[in-house]
This record gives C-alpha cells, structure tokens and sequence, in this order.
C-alpha cells in the first residue's frame, strides 16, 4: 500500500518501502511536471498546478488529472532515473509529498550514488537501478496480506487514492469506484466516486474549483434509481438533512446494485451490530481482474449465493460454487427442458428458464451415481446422477461436462455417510427419526396433534371426507409421476395440487419440503433433543415470557387444553430460544408453532420455526419486529399501485398500518378461521411472502367501495375484521373450531361467507404478477426507512429520558446523540470490533444500546469539551472516564457521556483525583454533591470556608475554640458521611500540579486576568488552610523552621510563571498572583529575599520543569512576583515537599466557592453547537494516533 504509510525512517535498511513503484518507461520527463532536483543519475519532479502558483496550465493539469484518473493527483512527486544523454527516462518512485520525495531522495544519494559511479557504462547503471528498485518492492510484496495480492495494481493505486483523498485509515477498505457525475445544485461536477465498505465518497477537481462528499452508509435514509428532467438517469442517495445526485455512469446497474448491498450491510450493522467481514473462503479468480478488488468478487458472490438460497429454499451456510446452461430430461413431460444447473456444496439444483415449469432440488446426501452419458447428437454431452432412491436425472448439453462431473465428485467425497436420507422408510411419512431421543420420560408428541386428538373420533364418510380422499389420491398420483421426496420434481401440477388445498394427513410432509426444513433437520440429527436438554430448566426473560403465552396460543382448541399440547408447545419454543438468543421469543410466534405442532412432531415443527424466523420471514420475531414493519411498508407501496384510490383513503385514515403489522406476523391465523387461514400458510410454504401480500390486497379489493365510504379509523377495522372472520373453508374435515375474534365482532345480521378458496383464486387473478424480485427490492427501500425511523424513535427516547438531568437543549442532545452514536458505530469497523459487538445490544434499553471506551471518549471530550487544559486534556479525559464508568466495565453510555460534558461538579473531582485507585471515592464523593439539590450543602461549605479565614489569623492558644467549631460541623455532617465515601486528602505535591493544571485551563480565556486572580485568592487560602489542618493533626506541635523556610520556594518554583506581556505590565502581574499568593500563604515569618540572579536562576529551573511536564511554557517571569528566599539553587533542589500538609476536597470545592470568577467559569455553557459542528466536519476519521498516544490512553485506562 504505497500511499497509506506517510513516514519513513532513515538508514540503508530503514526506509519504508511503500513509495517504490516498479520502473515504467517515461519519454517525455517535462510534459506537466517541473524538475527540482537533479543529479548526473536523478531527477525529482513536482506535476505541475500542485503547490502555490500553476496558474492556468495548472488547473488545467490538475483537472485532467481527476478527469482522467491520474495518480499524478493524489502523488504530485516522482523521481525519474536518467543516464548520459539519453532521452528516455524510468519512474522509480513517487510521492503524495515534498517530506515523503525528499526522503526517497536522500537514501537514493546516500546509499546508490557513490555505487553507480563506479559502472563504465549507462545500461549497466540502468539495469543495476531498476534491479535494486524491483527487488525493494518484491520484498515489500512478501509482507502484504493476501487478498491485496489479488488486487490489480491499477485498484490498489485507487483506494490509495481514496484513503489519501478523503483522510481515511487504512482499515477502510474500498470495494469499487466509478466515472460519473454528482450534481451540485444544477451544476454536474465530473469526477469519480468511491463505494467503500463504510462510505461513499465522491472527488472532483475542474479548473480548481475541489468538491469532496462523503456519506456514510450507515446515515443513509433513502437509495434509489430515477430519471427526470433535470436528473437523466441518475441515482439519488437521501440522509436526514440532504440529498445527492449522481448520474453518467458507464453501468448504473452494475453501480446502483452494490450501492444497496453496501447500504445493506450498514443497516444490519445498526440492527444487531453485524459488521461486514470479508470471506477467506472465496476460491480465487483464475487471473487477476482489472480494477475489480477482491472485496467486489467478495460482494457479488455473496449476492449470488443469496438469490440462490432464496431460489431454492436452503440454508444459510449454502455458497453456489458455479452454474451453467443445460436441458433436463424431464419423464413426466418426455421432452428436455432448457434451464440452468447450479452446483453448491451440498446440492445439486436445477431451475427452468420458463417460470414455473421444473424446479429441482437433489441433496448431495441423496446422490449414488454421478456419470458421463453417451454424447449423441440428439443429446450431446450428457450427465446422468442416479440417487438412493432409484431416482435417475439426466442433464445434457453441458459446456465443460468434465470439470462439471469433476466439481460434484469432490464435494461428494466431502459429504458425510451417515446423514439420514430421504430414503429412509419413515421420511415418506414425515417422522423424524432422531426424535427426542434424549428425553424419554418427557410426554413428547411423536406425531401432529392433531392426528393424535382425532384418533377417537368416528370416521366420517360423507362429501367432505370424500373430497378429502380424492384429494390424498391426487398427490399419491403426483408422486407417482414427479417422485416423493426432496427430489422431486416440481412443477406448475405441482403448485395446481397446493392452491386446491394440501390434504392434512400430508401437510406436515409437504411444509417441511416446501419450506427447505427437511434438509436442515436431515443435516442436523439429534440437534433439536439436546437444544430441549439444554434449555429444560433454564430461567431466562424469554423463557418467562413463553410460559405467560401458552395458554393464550390457540385456547379454543381441544389440542392446547391439556398438558401434552402446552407441553410440547414449551419445548419447542425454549428450544428455539436456546438456538437463538438475538431473537429468543417474541409474541406470534406462540400463534404460528402451535399450528404447526397440529400437523407434525415436535423436532418437525422446530424446524419450520427456524426456516420461518429465519429465512422465510427475516428479522419479523427480532425485538422490534423490524421485517414485519419493513413488509408493512412494502404493502402500503403495492396498495399505492395498485389501489391508488383507495390508498389515499386509507392513508387518511391510518388503516393500513395498524391493520397489515398482525395480518404478517401471524400469517393471518390470529385474524382469520384457523381452517382457512391454514391453507393461506399452505401457500405461503410453497410460494413464499408473495401470497400473504396478494391475499392481502385481495381483501381491501373485495371490500373497496364499503371502506371507501368510511369516515374513521375504527369503522374500516370492523369492516375488514367482519370480512376476515367470515372466510370459511367448507372442505375441511376437522369439526369446526370457534373463532374468539368472529365471537367478539359478530352483529346482528351475519354478513356473506366468503369462500377461501374464492379468495385465493382471486389474489392469484388479480395480483399474481407480483414477483419475488420486485418484492426484494421494495424491501430494501423501506429496510432502510425502517431500521432509520427506529433509530431516530432510539434518538428521541434517549434525549427525553436525560433531558430533565442536562443542561443541554433538547436540539443539543439531538446532535449529541448523533456524534456519539457515529464514535461507536467506527470503533465496530474500524477499532477493536472484539469488543465493539460487545457494546450494542438491541435487547437493552435504548439509553444503554450504544457505548464508547476510553479512547472514543477523550476524543469527543478533547472535541467537544468546555473545560480544556491543553496537553492535559488527554489526562483529564482519562480521570473524567474512570468516574463516568460507573459498572467499571469500560464503556460508558450516552447519560454518562452527557454528564461528562456538563458536570462541573465532576470536573473538579477529576481534577484532584490524581490517582487511579481514587476513582472509586471520587465517584461517590462527585455524587453526593451532584445529587444535593439543597442549597444547605453549598451554605455549609461556604460557612466553613469563612471560618477558616476568620480564625486563620487565631492564635495558637484559640485552637481548642476552632476544633470545636470543626467538631460541630463534623456532626452536622454526619448523617450524609455515614453514606459516602470521601475522596483521599490532597497532599501539597497533588495541589502543586491541581494549581497546574487550573493555570493552563485559564490561559486562554477571555476573562483570564480576573481568574488568575480569582486563583490566586483560593490557592493563598487553601495553603493557609493547610497549615491549619497541619497543626491540628500534629496536635500543636510545631514544625521545625527549616522545613517551613523550604516550603514555600518549593511551591513557587513548582507553578507555572506567565509570559511577560509587551504592555504595562498590568496583565503579568494579574497572572503572578498565582505564585505570589503561594509565597505569602505562609504563617511563619519568611527569610530575606536572596539577590536577582539567584531569583532568576531559580525561574529558569522552574520554567524548565514546567516544560518538561508539559504545562504552558514561560519565557520570563513578572517584575512583581514575589518568591520567598531561598539560599540558592542547590537549596530548592534538595528541598523536600512538606508531607504533613494535606486539604480535602470539600475544602477546595468551597474555597473556589467564595470566587464568582471561578463559579462562573466552571457553571458557564460553552458553545456547543459550534464544536459539534467543527466535529462534524472532520467526518470522524481521525482515529489514526501515534503510537505514543495509544501507549498513553492504554496507561491511563489501567
């Protein structure tokens, strides 16, 4: 990557190699570049229009380059090679800038130079020269990662570009990018966009006018394609606030495609914190592609594999490994059907190219035989698979038949022997055979109950048991002629015999195949009974929420009246919540299992609740039923189509959204009679979600001009209701089942049956054009309308929930919000992301779903923090982190952060817990006062405080009077110690550098002179304050003199002294107070002050110390600033700190108190909004730090 590293180090082996470029010839060495340094084998070069000055031609040059996608733009710095006087001349290295080029430079002089003079002739030099450059960077290319050895080197040179361009890491990494135009306001500007994995960015360069965008995919709120007037062709990418227009592209399908994939992958990153992970599995490309990175071969094969998993009903670890074209023999038809054949890990899958007309699924478990047929030519080049249960499929006309037949063996040598097949006796009846084999004693149900509960009853033999068995003997004779099992042949007979109902002796079996669940239940033998085993006994939220449900799932039917039925309802959903815990319960799902449990035993209905919640119904029983609200969007779309009339209606009356939400997530079994609702979901598992959306605008078709007529909302809900409850079947067998819904809504007239029958026919008549690719589309659409509204009602709870304990605005909050939420969202792609999963749990409430560590938070502290102290606001930020990060976990939430920000109270608990092992107390000492909403705990402070100054000037003998004062206050105090813990003592060492610290934090205010003031009052206090409380503890003994002496040129020397201003000398003597006031807090009478140079010779020791420990620098020190004598240099050195002084924080709290500067200063709202803004314009990407600084934080986090 040789533009994401921009330092080198020096020496013959030291330098980073990233700049090399392999030798090209160049034969013209001054079009659009200018020579600036040059030797007899040398030339350095700089393009023209880069840096000051270019005029014209320089624009010129620099809009070409963009335009023509130059590397000279992003590298403006070359060096050539060149011999005697020929006229050609080799590119060996180039640079992003003048430090980066000079570098390369020097180490060209300083280690080749001396050695090329040496050689007699120019083509040995030029050999020796590009030899020595190909071997520095084939020994670079040893070190780098594999998927960047696939990448073309055109493509790496372009995301070293887009990292150079837009300030981006090198964890950022780019997928593809593309010529076009964006249009800013009606002006296109040509340039080029780039598609990251987090990103979309865009750069233009015309004439010198530079436009760069960049969006991240996880705010965008809208992606589609269009073509207006004003917009030819384009696509519009829509956040919050703005919208964007891009347009001229060479491929806006191919472009717009892995626009939406990306957009995809961020909005699973905001649903469940599932960021994008490249796959390692991804065979590599026989050659490698121009400007197609391995991340895009990535992206499409996984498109890929998703259309091919949707196709054909498989499992999610399901990768296509290829497809071709060929014709299938089908028996049934006699005729070859064309189509294509797809070949997978683990299946064999045939699709016609005519909808409808075969569709073929053979597991790789099933299969026997895999030969070469005889090539004829009626059927040239043919393939005949044989399967255990004598099945035998013939597919010809296949381009590379060898390397096909060679495919399929390897993965049939991968695939386990012992896997239960469909050739097993018991899977023609729909059995498990690996049922609950680990838990006999339980009362499992070991087939559907409701074959169970209709064993007593007498058989019935009028019309509708009659029409029962013709149609058992329909499908009998169709699995004569297709075959049984999952490879059989499927066919437009086959969906025929579906619409016409599924006989219930054979509805379990054929949910299963339809559903794709019998390959994941024959894959996965015994998984269901050790699921049961571990949840049995489990206490857990979901688990609590199951059992308040069973008895609500389907009460009215005999099955769910006694233990066996709830009993394995139980299992089944405990089972499912152990498997997945992202998703564990969610209300419905009692609805849906228990249907499913009537027809087939439990392992059978646990395996179409996994295919239901998660490949058929994506994310509908997740915490926030995010599918369901996604679908419910795509229904208004299609009502809007198709109904538009009454679409406009219905959004007036806000039906539409409260009627769809329980229609999907039930599958219209809580709204309908079961006995027809269950040949809805027979459809359902034959064709997927396209038949609840037609049989939804069905039942809004057949009651438009009734709803049309209505006036509000619950008007039209009793319509539609009174409709749904009155769609019978009249074939079913099964004695009717009361609907508790029809009980509740019936009136006085009961209105027409509708025939279900009726009203599928006529959802396929009227509505059978939806397709499931149009379907997928318009989900993405409102998927990302979705996941953002939910995110903005995250946003709002939030902010209403800490608004009433911040100081900020509600607008502030907001915008808050938004930065802390981004801060978390990059440490997941670009930080540690093995704790960043960790950080966001959508099953939390919405104050604690996002999360920031230390390093995030100095950031947005050094950002967006009031109360800043230079080269200690990284310190600062780490004490500030310690006493936010209550659960010591690490992380803080966003009331924490906010707190962070506002709390001055905790600010200067920060500011004197100078070690680590202090945050603890700190903590509770910064609550107690925080949570005093009294005035009384401030009036204290301050009583206590004149006090002290008061009877500082007491002599010794009036000490008993004033310890009793303290003890009088000491047990007003009492009630409110007894429940926190107080901070440790601040010893003079931690108030020297406390003074420190509040100088740098004053230096640059406006009103500075007053606080240096305000300080120097406080610290004059604190001192004498001190030496009070010194004497008290050592009950009146006095110290010895020379340690007083001592003191006091301690203290000064230790203080930052201010600059000499060029004024009168006003300014300085307001900031020497601070040392000024030190000096004289001392009650001893102080020695003669010592001669100008030893004074001056101290302030330069004192300066210097500063410096080193980073306080503000100090070039001279005021005329008026008073120091204390001290006998010379090496007497301060080897003073020592008085380790008997100490004051407490409640003493520094209402020492600054008593400052209306200081309180000011500390109680001030900083402008926000406009470091919010200035945050928002850095785009976040300044994660990259030092070393040093990573050293730093993982020091302070300790």
């Amino acid at each position: 990557e040789w533009l994401s590293n921009l330092e080198f180090q020096q020496g013959n082996s030291g330098l980073s190699f990233k700049m090399w470029i392999t030798p090209e010839e160049v034969l013209l060495a001054n079009a659009l570049w200018v020579s600036e340094r040059a030797n007899p084998f040398f030339i350095l070069q700089r393009r023209k229009g880069h840096g000051k000055g270019g005029g014209i031609t320089g624009l010129l040059v620099g809009t070409m380059d963009v335009v023509l996608d130059s590397s000279a733009r992003v590298a403006p710095y070359r060096i050539l090679h060149q011999t005697g006087d020929s006229q050609i001349f080799w590119s060996i290295a180039c640079g992003s800038s003048r430090k980066e080029i000079t570098g390369h430079w020097e180490w060209l002089e300083t280690n080749l130079l001396q050695t090329l003079s040496i050689f007699d002739n120019d083509e040995d030099i030029t050999t020796f020269v590009k030899g020595k450059v190909s071997g520095i960077i084939a020994e670079e290319n040893k070190s780098k990662a594999a998927q960047e050895d696939e990448d073309s080197g055109k493509f790496r040179e372009a995301e070293q570009k887009m990292r150079k361009l837009f300030g981006m890491p090198g964890e950022e990494k780019l997928v593809n990018y593309y010529s076009c135009s964006y249009w800013k306001g009606r002006v296109p500007r040509q340039g080029w966009v780039y598609l990251s994995v987090n990103h979309l960015c865009f750069y233009s360069f015309l004439l010198g006018k530079e436009v760069t965008l960049v969006v991240q995919w996880t705010e965008v709120t809208r992606l589609e394609k269009n073509a207006t007037l004003v917009f030819p062709e384009s696509v519009r990418v829509s956040t919050r606030h703005t919208e964007h227009y891009f347009s001229m592209f060479l491929n806006i399908n191919d472009t717009f495609k892995l626009m939406e994939q990306l957009a995809t992958i961020a909005m699973r990153q905001l649903l469940d914190n599932e960021g994008f992970s490249a796959d390692r599995t991804l065979p590599k490309a026989c050659k490698t592609l121009k400007n197609v990175s391995a991340l895009k071969r990535d992206l499409d094969a996984r498109a890929k594999n998703e259309r091919y998993r949707a196709l054909f009903r498989l499992t999610p670890d399901e990768r296509l490994d290829g497809h071709t074209d060929c014709t299938l023999w089908t028996p049934f038809a006699k005729m070859h059907i064309v189509g294509q054949l797809f070949v997978s890990n683990n299946y064999i899958c045939f699709c016609s190219r005519e909808e409808d007309l075969c569709q073929l699924i053979i597991p790789l478990r099933e299969v026997s035989i895999v030969e070469k047929a005889d090539s004829s030519s009626v059927l040239p080049c043919p393939v005949s698979i044989s399967t255990k249960n004598k099945m035998t499929f013939l597919f010809a006309n296949l381009k590379d038949r060898d390397f096909l037949v060679q495919r399929i063996s390897d993965f049939l040598q991968r695939t386990p022997d012992k896997l239960w097949s469909d050739g097993h006796p018991l899977a023609l009846s729909g059995y498990s055979v690996s049922q609950s084999e680990g838990i006999p004693s339980l009362p499992t149900a070991t087939q559907g109950l409701l074959r169970i509960y209709q064993k007593d009853d007498p058989e019935d033999h009028g019309p509708k048991a009659t029409k029962e068995k013709m149609k058992e003997e329909s499908w009998n004779i169709h699995f004569f002629e297709f075959g049984r099992g999952v490879c059989m042949y499927r066919t437009s007979k086959t969906r025929e015999l579906v619409l016409n109902g599924i006989p219930e002796s054979l509805r379990g079996e054929l949910w299963l195949l339809f559903s794709g669940a019998q390959n994941e239940m024959a894959t996965h033998p015994g998984y269901y009974a050790e699921l049961v085993e571990q949840a049995m006994g489990r206490c857990t939220l979901a688990t609590e929420e199951i059992e308040r449900d069973l008895h609500r799932s389907m009460p009215e039917h005999h099955a769910f009246q006694n233990e066996m039925g709830i009993a394995a309802l139980r299992r089944v959903l405990t089972a499912y919540a152990c498997r997945n815990p992202g998703i564990g319960y969610c209300q419905a799902m009692n609805i849906v299992t228990s249907v499913l449990l009537l027809y087939c035993t439990e392992e059978e209905a646990f395996w179409l609740l996994v295919a239901l919640c998660e490949r058929m119904l994506p994310d509908y029983y997740n915490t926030r039923v995010v599918g369901a609200l996604v679908d419910q969007g795509v229904f208004e779309e299609l009502t809007r189509e198709c109904l538009p009339l009454l679409y406009e209606h219905m959004q007036e009356l806000g039906v539409i959204s409260t009627i769809s939400l329980s229609w999907f997530l039930t599958l219209f079994l809580s709204v309908m009679p079961f006995d027809s609702a269950v040949l809805l979901v027979d459809c359902f598992f034959y064709e997927g979600i396209k038949v609840i959306f037609q049989v939804a605008l069905a039942v809004l078709h057949a009651n438009m001009d009734t709803l049309l007529g209505c006036t509000d909302e619950g008007e039209a809900m009793t319509i539609l209701g009174r409709y749904l409850d009155n769609v019978v079947n009249k074939q079913t067998v099964s004695p009717p089942i009361p609907h508790l819904h029809a009980l509740l809504t019936s009136g006085d007239e009961p209105p027409p049956e509708i025939d279900v029958f009726q009203l599928i026919k006529s959802s396929y008549d009227k509505f059978g054009s939806l397709r499931a690719d149009v379907i997928e589309q318009m989900r993405f659409k409102q998927r990302l309308k979705v996941i953002q509204s939910l995110e903005d009602t995250a946003k709002r709870s939030v902010v209403r929930a800490i608004m009433t304990d911040s100081a900020f605005s509600i607008e502030e909050l907001e915008e808050l919000y938004v930065l802390f939420k981004a801060k978390h969202i990059m440490s997941c792609y670009w930080g540690a992301s093995c704790t960043a999963a960790e950080r966001h749990d959508p099953s939390l409430p919405y104050l604690e779903q996002y999360r920031i560590d230390l390093e995030q938070f100095c950031q947005l502290f050094g950002a967006l923090g009031t109360w800043l102290c230079g080269t200690h606001t990284v310190t600062l930020a780490a004490r500030h982190f310690r006493l936010l990060d209550s659960n010591k976990d690490g992380l803080i939430n966003f009331k924490e952060f906010v707190t962070g920000l506002s709390d001055a109270n905790m600010l200067l608990v920060s500011l004197t817990a100078l070690c680590p092992e202090e945050a603890e107390s700190a903590l509770e000492a910064a609550q107690f006062f925080t949570d005093d909403d009294s005035p009384q705990g401030t009036h204290t402070l301050l009583c206590i405080a004149i006090c002290i100054q008061c009877n500082i000037v007491m002599s010794v003998s009036e000490v008993k009077d004033y310890k009793y004062y303290l003890r009088m206050w000491a047990k007003e105090k009492e009630p409110k110690i007894e429940t926190i813990k107080d901070l440790p003592r601040m010893n003079q060492e931690q108030f020297i550098e406390l003074c420190k610290t509040l100088y740098n934090m004053f230096s640059e205010d406006p009103l500075e002179q007053e606080l240096y003031h305000a300080i120097a009052t406080v610290a004059s206090l604190l001192l004498r304050i001190g030496e009070v409380g010194k004497k008290f503890t050592n009950n009146g003994a006095k110290k010895s003199t020379d340690t007083t002496y001592t003191q006091a040129p301690t203290l000064s020397a230790e203080l930052p002294q201010p600059e000499k201003e060029e004024s009168n000398g006003e300014s300085s003597s307001g900031q020497s107070l601070v040392c000024k006031a030190l000096a004289e807090a001392q009650l001893e009478t102080p020695p003669q002050q010592t001669s100008d140079e030893e004074v001056k010779d101290d302030t330069s020791v004192s300066s210097y110390s500063m410096v080193s420990t980073g306080s503000l620098q100090c070039e001279d020190i005021a005329d008026d600033t008073v120091l204390i004598g001290c006998a010379g240099d090496q007497q301060r050195r080897g003073s020592t700190l008085d380790g008997d002084w100490s004051i407490t924080f409640e003493q520094v709290l209402a020492s600054m108190l008593t400052e209306p500067p200081l309180v000011d200063y500390f109680e001030k709202k900083g402008d926000i909004q406009a470091r919010m803004a200035t945050c928002k314009m850095q785009r976040g990407v300044e994660r990259q730090v030092s070393s040093s600084s990573d050293h730093e934080l993982a020091q302070l986090s300790t």
